[in-house]
């Protein structure tokens, strides 16, 4: 069961136009930062995308904006980027908006098998425009489909060769959740080890939700926005 691929575009051998992803991130934490770069390289257009908010301007998922790569967005969160901001607005960019928790149910869900679900989110707002509602216990409730894609791109700061997978703080964001809904599930690591290597009580992602894993390089973790306060007085 060798699931190792030597670099990014090696695993992305029968990615293709159109596909839809699953791409983990949180701002620019947790960015398959080395499947975003093959997919900018290698030119593959009309994507439909699902992120929490595409990265920044010029820099994760953003890139792929710029280039004009992507065709839609699912995301719930839009003020960082100020190019998808533009696309969007200029109707040049299919978006649709998905509260954020609603966003990770969704996801969830569909690794569950789970094809859809309620939720009172959004009831009474144009998020639940054409959906179906449903009042429980005098509450009323949206439903939301479940939300699956073609490939889940996730990155993982270890993972051994089996796809056992370990995310570190803030990384963890989505990935878990979109690592089980992707038809296809590819893995970055920032260290790949040997099976056993890691504690089972420590995995995150456990290996048969994964289907292809490789070593990352030359990491970038650019930070979204750098604040800082003066040092106190001696």
């Amino acid at each position: 069961m060798n699931k190792v691929y030597p670099d990014a575009e090696a695993a992305l051998f029968d990615f293709r136009d159109g596909a839809s992803v699953l791409c983990s991130g949180f701002g620019l934490s947790g960015n398959p930062e080395n499947l975003i770069r093959a997919v900018h390289k290698l030119g593959f257009r009309d994507l439909t995308i699902v992120s929490n908010n595409c990265g920044t301007t010029d820099k994760g998922l953003g890139v792929l904006l710029q280039s004009r790569q992507v065709r839609r967005m699912i995301s719930s969160y839009v003020g960082e980027n100020k190019e998808f901001e533009r696309q969007f607005l200029a109707g040049e960019l299919e978006v649709e908006l998905c509260p954020q928790g609603t966003l990770v149910e969704r996801i969830r869900a569909a690794g569950a098998g789970i094809p859809a679900f309620f939720t009172a989110t959004g009831h009474g707002t144009r998020v639940a425009d054409g959906k179906e509602t449903r009042a429980f216990d005098g509450k009323h409730y949206v439903m939301e489909r479940a939300l699956s894609a073609d490939y889940a791109f996730v990155k993982a700061w270890k993972g051994d060769r089996w796809g056992n997978l370990v995310y570190r703080k803030t990384a963890r964001n989505f990935a878990p959740a979109m690592a089980t809904a992707g038809r296809i599930t590819i893995a970055e690591v920032e260290e790949l080890v040997e099976v056993g290597e890691i504690d089972p009580d420590q995995v995150h992602t456990p290996s048969i939700y994964v289907q292809r894993i490789f070593q990352g390089r030359d990491y970038q973790k650019p930070i979204e926005q750098r604040t800082v306060r003066p040092r106190p007085a001696p």
